[in-house]
């Protein structure tokens, strides 16, 4: 019961979190004047990515980094597959292809990549090198396109005070960070009562439960009308998780690889980003979110069985 109880109070504070978060993130974007999705693709996804970075720490130092990967890929899966589709049952998503076209490619590599480099079973110190690097390459990147940006008049529509953009910011981040670890808690409790396989407690469980700052920050953002800020969190979290966080798991404690569970963790992630790719018209419509939940719960069957 306690374990119901730490996640039912995670699953609260993520409510709180995520409405302070998104604001603090707006005007940030306009004291910054760069666009949201900036923002989103790198200070929320960071923020939002400190739960599969604590639990990567955590369980790789703990002799289990396979945990570490299966949240990492897990989170992917469940930041689209699930946080995404919700969104989109909301309303269709606004996006141009322009605003992701740097971050979308990535996104479809970084299963490849990752899928290469465990052929030989395991991710090495030197495969956690190679993510490493290739993430941070990207980021130089990213941080180089926003500082062009920063001459543009760009339109952003929120809370524009410095101590307003700030207090947000540190509340909201603080409640996403305490949200992210009592539903890890409360997830990993539940979840190892059912005798699990690690692998597949990090791919399910514990991947919902540190995704809950995706959700709550991609749910307002979307309620609030600023879908370039929820898309560029859950691209930019994605990226952090698939490069970062896995990199920093493997450097820790070399993982083992289970090739069938990571090749439907893989195959799954590939086919929901290429679902989100936006139209030439700039959206991405309401009736892929089924089709993601549909593909969600389909990856859920077969990681499980």
């Amino acid at each position: 019961m306690n374990d119901f109880v730490i996640l039912a109070a995670g699953v609260l504070c993520a409510g709180f979190g995520g409405e302070f978060f998104v604001r603090g993130l707006v005007g940030l974007a306009n004291w910054a004047r760069v666009s949201s999705g900036i923002i989103g693709i790198t200070i929320a996804a960071f923020a939002t990515s400190s739960p599969e970075l604590s639990v990567a720490i955590s369980a790789a130092l703990a002799g289990k980094p396979e945990i570490a990967m299966g949240d990492a890929l897990g989170s992917n899966i469940v930041n689209i597959g699930l946080i995404l589709a919700i969104a989109l049952l909301i309303s269709r998503i606004k996006s141009s292809r322009d605003n992701i076209k740097r971050d979308f490619p990535l996104a479809l590599i970084i299963p490849l990549f990752t899928g290469l480099l465990a052929i030989d079973g395991v991710l090495s110190l030197i495969d956690g090198m190679l993510l490493i690097t290739l993430f941070i390459i990207w980021l130089v990147i990213a941080i180089t396109n926003a500082r062009k940006q920063r001459n543009k008049e760009i339109e952003v529509r929120g809370e524009y005070k410095k101590s307003h953009v700030i207090i947000y910011s540190l509340i909201g981040m603080l409640f996403l960070v305490a949200a992210g670890q009592l539903i890890v808690v409360g997830a990993k409790g539940i979840a190892l009562s059912f005798a699990l396989d690690e692998f597949i407690i990090g791919a399910t469980i514990v991947a919902i439960g540190t995704s809950a700052p995706e959700l709550a920050t991609v749910i307002v953002a979307k309620l609030r009308g600023h879908d370039e800020l929820g898309i560029g969190t859950i691209l930019g979290s994605n990226i952090f998780n698939g490069l970062w966080i896995i990199g920093v798991a493997a450097i820790i404690n070399p993982i083992s690889i289970h090739a069938v569970h990571l090749a439907i963790v893989l195959v799954f992630g590939i086919i929901m980003v290429i679902v989100i790719l936006p139209t030439r018209q700039g959206e991405i419509q309401r009736r892929r979110g089924l089709i993601l939940l549909i593909l969600y719960v389909s990856y859920l069957v077969m990681i499980i069985l």
